[in-house]
């Protein structure tokens, strides 16, 4: 566990457990604040219950911030995954450079294309994508981990891969909401590694189906999230975030959210048009080129990722085997 957490702004928020008792906490670098006794809060029990009135909470959190009483060290302390969401939505392909890596990475010249002509077919691909929606799924709450915690490979999982992704924590009921308002309903970011079975994502024995999301992605641990809540007004402008992951100290994934296809506030529109979006739920924004599949090398017990992203802190995730 950290003795401090990177992150911008005054503070974050965490869920954090000392004894086995898990507490909503402000976390400003290396101390921690108890919020559960907080009358001011009405002495929430989960982080959850802040993102639930979450417009109410910010300045009373702004204001605990610069107080001086109830701080200790975040070292000893235990960090939780700071968000129990209702809901995740996950933005697929949504980095233009993860597309054509993927495409080129699947492609097993059956239909004859070569891979220059593969890369170039995704490529061309984008622009058309922007004429439609961005593609979002839905993954499993259970899948969430803490951003120390180990990263189980599933026994019968034969391409485990990693995906660093930033997440906007949503603070606010939202139903269709435009593009231009989108980031107005979030209460801030986090750290989130959406990881993958590759070959769970298509089935061969219904392939009209479509990808299988729920057999790729939803493996227990399989979704690292935090080590914090950043606030938004910390990080203002998602647009132009560093997602950096290291295997076993090798920087494998390392790109600006420059490179999404879709911004954050569109994906998050998105979602509100399909789905009422709840406070806590996370939606996932994608994840950059860099990951194992393309590369050949995939997760094995005994690895270990190092994931950050600007201002938001980092993540330490062990891989053991089932």
């Amino acid at each position: 566990m950290p003795t401090t957490i990177d992150h911008a702004g005054s503070w974050a928020l965490a869920r954090l457990s000392a004894d086995g008792r898990p507490f909503p906490a402000l976390v400003s670098g290396d101390r921690a604040l108890d919020l559960s006794a907080s009358s001011a809060l009405g002495q929430p029990s989960s982080t959850r219950q802040l993102l639930d009135r979450w417009d109410d909470a910010l300045p009373v959190l702004d204001e605990l911030a610069g107080s001086s009483d109830g701080w200790q060290p975040l070292a000893g302390l235990t960090v939780l995954a700071p968000v129990e969401p209702r809901q995740v939505f996950q933005a697929g392909a949504n980095y233009r450079t993860h597309v054509i890596d993927i495409a080129v990475a699947h492609a097993d010249g059956s239909d004859g294309r070569t891979v220059e002509q593969v890369r170039a077919d995704a490529a061309a691909e984008m622009d058309t994508r922007l004429e439609h929606p961005p593609y979002v799924f839905q993954g499993l709450p259970s899948a969430i981990c803490g951003a120390y915690d180990d990263v189980v490979l599933p026994s019968d999982g034969k391409q485990p891969d990693w995906e660093l992704e930033l997440a906007a924590v949503i603070g606010r009921r939202a139903r269709r909401v435009s593009p231009e308002d989108a980031l107005d309903v979030v209460a801030g970011w986090t750290i989130v590694n959406d990881l993958t079975l590759r070959e769970r994502i298509f089935r061969k024995d219904a392939p009209a189906l479509g990808a299988d999301w729920l057999a790729a992605k939803n493996s227990p641990t399989f979704l690292p999230t935090g080590p914090v809540v950043v606030p938004r007004a910390a990080v203002p402008d998602p647009g132009d975030l560093r997602l950096t992951l290291r295997l076993n100290g090798e920087v494998m994934q390392d790109e600006s959210t420059k490179d999404m296809l879709f911004d954050v506030a569109h994906v998050i529109a998105h979602c509100s048009s399909v789905a009422t979006l709840l406070p806590g739920d996370l939606v996932l924004t994608g994840s950059p080129a860099g990951n194992g599949l393309p590369r050949g090398r995939l997760l094995r017990a005994g690895d270990r990722m190092d994931s950050t992203i600007t201002g938001l802190g980092a993540q330490a995730n062990r891989c053991v085997d089932e």
